[in-house]
């Protein structure tokens, strides 16, 4: 059985293996900034993951399949994810840096694209960085079985493009993660102050996140340093954050705040779950070693 939401917050190491997985996407942005900022918002994730969905749908024998503008916008706006011009304009970025290309004549229409190499091998990074979560809570050894067939990825990625697309518990984040996700690179500060969570402040209901250098971290994540201030003021108006002295110089991230993200995190861990359960079947309840995966199920 693929692991519920509540299977995934009830865990108790699933902060742990949250921490872990933020710190695995960081890594990811320092080796490729401008990518992993695609992946940076809630919308852009969706935008990136419905496309990537689609591309990898292809079929030669159905004319109009495959990622194509009308087709992304069919996915996206039927959720109120984003409009049709954020579509247009997210497609065009993705060409202009070159994580898509136009796939066969450039002239013909509708024009449809394809990832390029570098989109591929993030994308099953990131896959794998999902699994290795799911792993670390009930040792199934879905990892090790990417590993020895990588083209599974092909198949659970639409999957999990397709739920979470159509999950509102998903599309919808709570108020206050909203205030991450909707904005501007919120998912690497969100990352950022997760990673940081790992010592509950004495007589506090919060964890000690430490200072928040606004000039180092708006540098880092390529962002307008005005635009993070605006961001962490916010996230202690409404209770993301406090103060954890009387300096005003550290700061600590409330724990219902951390519940609330972690709530809404374990809604995509079990979209996950239940994409590779589709395409693998039910994950084993030991670590095995790549050469002994099952056979993907039809």
């Amino acid at each position: 059985m693929a692991l519920k939401v509540e299977d995934v917050t009830g865990h108790p190491g699933f902060i742990e293996a949250l921490q872990g997985f933020a710190a695995t996407l960081r890594a990811q942005f320092d080796e490729s900034p401008r990518l992993s900022r695609m992946l940076a918002s809630h919308q852009r994730w969706l935008l990136s993951q419905a496309a990537f969905a689609l591309q990898l749908e292809y079929d030669a024998n159905q004319p109009g399949s495959g990622l194509t503008t009308t087709n992304l916008r069919e996915i996206i706006t039927s959720s109120n994810a984003a409009s049709r011009n954020t579509v247009l304009n997210f497609l065009d970025q993705l060409l202009s840096y070159r994580f898509l290309r136009i796939a066969g004549e450039s002239n013909r229409r509708p024009r449809r694209y394809e990832a390029t190499e570098i989109s591929h091998a993030a994308m099953y990074r990131w896959v794998l960085a999902n699994l290795s979560v799911l792993d670390r809570l009930d040792g199934a050894g879905r990892v090790a079985r990417l590993i020895e067939e990588p083209a599974l990825m092909h198949k659970i990625q639409p999957q999990i493009a397709r739920r979470a697309c159509l999950d509102p518990r998903w599309l919808e984040p709570p108020p206050r993660v909203a205030l991450f996700l909707w904005t501007e690179a919120g998912g690497l500060v969100m990352d950022d102050l997760i990673r940081r969570a790992i010592h509950l402040a004495p007589g506090a209901d919060g964890y000690d996140i430490g200072r928040i250098d606004a000039r180092v971290m708006a540098e880092q994540f390529m962002i307008s340093r005005t635009h993070l201030q605006r961001l962490v003021r916010r996230a202690v108006e409404t209770g993301c954050l406090a103060w954890s002295d009387k300096a005003n110089s550290r700061y600590l991230l409330k724990a219902d705040f951390l519940a609330e993200y972690c709530g809404w995190q374990a809604v995509k861990f079990s979209i996950v779950d239940h994409a590779y359960e589709m395409i693998c079947g039910p994950a084993r309840l030991e670590n095995p070693e790549p050469h002994l995966a099952a056979v993907c199920e039809a």
